[in-house]
């Protein structure tokens, strides 16, 4: 049971309270539930849920990447990070 599982099912209003009783009578167990492993998911619809999750990412990329550019353009800052060629010598080792 969750912590908001507990304040639902008791009636209990602040987080601190399930989480100061937790500490002195449970045990404290913070890792999130697996929720694709409750459900089977057949290989056809795993794909189907991971390309939906790629569309997804690729309009997240697309639309952060706009913002960048708007940002550059209007306001003429400078946010992408300009790539070398050459390796940086701060990285610690030493020339011989």
């Amino acid at each position: 049971m969750t912590y908001k599982q507990a304040q639902k099912h008791y009636g209990i209003q602040g987080r601190s309270t399930v989480l100061v009783w937790l500490r002195k009578h449970g045990t404290l167990d913070w890792s999130k539930p697996n929720l694709f492993m409750k459900s089977k998911e057949t290989p056809a619809q795993k794909i189907k849920r991971l390309e939906r999750e790629l569309d997804d990412e690729k309009l997240k990329n697309k639309i952060l990447n706009t913002m960048i550019d708007i940002s550059d353009s209007q306001y003429g800052t400078s946010i992408r990070k300009k790539f070398s060629s050459q390796q940086s010598n701060a990285s610690g080792k030493n020339k011989k």
